[in-house]
């Protein structure tokens, strides 16, 4: 059974549970999360924090039922249910379903071995879509076959997913070669490999490229897994990523109606260091700023970078076909396109964005 054990002198009580787990829980964030504290249906906090003294005081802890019973110096008794303590054991971060963990991929992701499944499946299927995105977030990339001819079906399954995001070229967008572009993915010349919208205050998360047509010759799809590339550099050229994970470069995009701009280190890391995001975009790339002191190392880092992500060792390659879509984790992974002849075919793909927060929250929400 669990016991627990007050801790005055330290201001904590201490759980050691049924299954030898242990847990110290400091008197002002029990008070902090106590359950009356909460609204019971939107499960927000309602509870004041500067009503709550720094020096609270609890005065009795026990073990009752599946609860542990405290009772404060104020004379207000408190429940916690035991299971939900074990799950909030403060130092211990709570487990996440949406975080199901990262494969990275180099050319060994042959275009056979990206996660794919079925539309119908996954328009149908809770089950089935949850397969897919966790299948989606560890390898950043997968598709989705089976599509029927609707300039919508693509659509349709991205919004399974959660709100689509908007950006200055719409809720969606058609990749086609058009007059008088306004971003190379308009033009049938080769596109290098990039992230989306670096010049974003916050680039897309997820992106859905929908082809409903594919008969010009060329025009296949290129993906390099920026993470790979990333830890590759981290181990080869320490400097090169110390330099591109701590120091940021201008982005630009500019057109008629706008003129929107961003600073974005091209690695970026959470407090741990992992890796968090890529954002790497050359043809938007605006004009490079840092101390000129810096320029000769930093610039020589970001070539390297470039040339790592380029490298056969590194990518996949195949040429969608009508009826499929391809996804990808746009902070992620690097996407290019190979040049195509719009005179020997029609090239029509049909493209949105999901961001991450709504991808996590899908992924939550039918973990339930």
């Amino acid at each position: 059974m669990t016991h627990a054990t007050l801790c005055a002198d330290k201001a904590v009580v201490q759980l050691t549970f049924s299954d030898g787990a242990t847990g110290t829980y400091p008197f002002l964030w029990l008070r902090d999360n106590d359950p009356a504290g909460f609204h019971p249906d939107t499960k927000e906090r309602v509870a004041d924090l500067t009503a709550i003294p720094l020096d609270i005081r609890v005065t009795e802890a026990l073990i009752e039922d599946s609860d542990l019973s405290l009772t404060w110096e104020d004379e207000t008794a408190t429940r916690y249910s035991l299971d939900w303590l074990a799950a909030h054991r403060p130092g211990h971060r709570l487990v996440d379903p949406a975080k199901t963990g990262v494969t990275t991929w180099r050319a060994d992701m042959v275009a056979d071995a990206v996660p794919r499944l079925h539309a119908a499946d996954v328009l149908a299927s809770d089950a089935a879509l949850r397969d897919w995105l966790m299948a989606t977030q560890r390898s950043g990339l997968s598709v989705i076959d089976g599509l029927p001819d609707d300039r919508e079906a693509g659509i349709d399954v991205a919004k399974r997913i959660g709100f689509l995001r908007e950006t200055n070229f719409g809720v969606t967008f058609e990749v086609k070669s058009k007059p008088n572009p306004n971003n190379l993915a308009y033009t049938p010349i080769a596109l290098p490999l990039h992230t989306d919208l670096t010049n974003q205050e916050l680039p897309p998360g997820f992106q859905f490229l929908h082809c409903l047509a594919n008969e010009a010759t060329g025009g296949g799809s290129l993906f390099s897994d920026g993470f790979a590339v990333a830890e590759d550099l981290r181990t080869q050229d320490p400097e090169a990523f110390e330099l591109l994970s701590t120091i940021s470069a201008p982005f630009r995009f500019q057109d008629g109606e706008y003129d929107i701009r961003s600073r974005k280190k091209v690695i970026t890391l959470d407090e741990d260091g992992a890796l968090k995001e890529i954002c790497f975009n050359a043809h938007i790339a605006s004009i490079l700023d840092i101390d000129p002191d810096l320029m000769p190392q930093y610039y020589r880092a970001y070539r390297t970078f470039m040339q790592m992500s380029r490298d056969p060792a590194y990518l996949v390659t195949f040429k969608l076909q009508a009826g499929e879509m391809v996804i990808f984790d746009n902070r992620r992974v690097l996407h290019g396109r190979e040049a195509f002849d719009p005179n020997t075919g029609y090239r029509h793909l049909r493209g949105c964005y999901v961001d991450r927060g709504e991808f996590e929250s899908r992924l939550r929400v039918l973990a339930r």
